[in-house]
This record gives structure tokens, sequence and C-alpha cells, in this order.
């Protein structure tokens, strides 16, 4: 059996997330609900980079690089213009995104951010501890861009 894409398991997890986040929201409150979402959105993200780390040990710019080009971005769901690849910086920018446009089909753009983007530092966290990352917008914010950038940590 083929694996499933990113863009995939997202959308399977939001077909059966969105209903049970929508009732607690009215339930507890919108601010409430997201706040715990959020959180253990992260805490998944962080795992799994964890686990990600495990399998494909990322720590260099230039790993990262290989690690991206061969996964999430291989996929087709993001389309990225690379605007820095050295071996202290690796940056590029999403100018599609499909988990935007995903979200949206499915009436949750207002949930996009925190279902998806929001994973990305802690996913980062687990998968790459000696790279510092920054991210400044995103088009699920309403940018025309996210701005994915990434760099060796200075030496202490």
């Amino acid at each position: 059996m083929a694996e499933l894409t990113t863009l995939e398991r997202r959308r399977i997890e939001a077909e059966v997330l969105i209903p049970v986040i929508r009732a607690m929201q009215e339930a507890f409150g919108e601010e409430a609900v997201n706040a715990v979402v959020a959180r253990t959105i992260r805490g998944i993200a962080r795992a799994q980079g964890e686990e990600a780390h495990r399998e494909t040990p990322v720590a260099t710019t230039r790993n990262l690089a290989t690690w991206m080009g061969s996964g999430i971005l291989a996929e087709g769901s993001l389309v990225a213009d690379v605007v820095e690849d050295t071996d202290t910086r690796y940056g590029f920018d999403i100018r599609v995104c499909q988990f935007c446009e995903m979200y949206g089909e499915l009436d949750a753009g207002d949930l996009g951010f925190i279902l998806s983007c929001n994973r990305d530092f802690a996913f980062m966290e687990g998968l790459a501890p000696g790279l510092e990352f920054t991210r400044t917008r995103t088009r699920m914010e309403g940018a025309e861009t996210c701005d994915f950038r990434y760099r060796a940590r200075p030496a202490e």
C-alpha cells in the first residue's frame, strides 16, 4: 500500500477534527478550545519531529535541504522557491499551498493555521534541534507567501 502524502493525512485528520473542534468551540468557547487544540497539535508535531530525527538525523542545513527536497516539497502540495541554500542557511518561500486551499474547501480556513502551520516550529525542534527556524508570515494567515528560513545555530 502506498504511503499517504502529508496533504492526504491532514485532510483525513481535518475531516475528523473539524466537527469535534466546532462542537467544543460552541460548548466551551472558541478561544479556550483553540488554545488547547494548538498546544496539543504542537506536542504531537514535536514527537513526530523527534521520530523523524531518529530515522534520518538532520544536523545541517544541507541535510535539511535534502530531507525537505525528498519529503514535503517533493509531494507537490507546496510549491516553493528556494531563496537560500548554503552551508549555514536554507530558505524557501511557499507560493502555492494546497493545505490552505483544503482548509478553505472544508470551510475551516480559520483552523488551518492551528492544525497545520502551528506544527512547524515544534516539528523542527524535534527534527533538527541544531538549526534555528524562523517564519514571519504564512499564506494561511493571508500573506502572499510563507517565508521558511533555517540557519545553523552559532557555536557557543
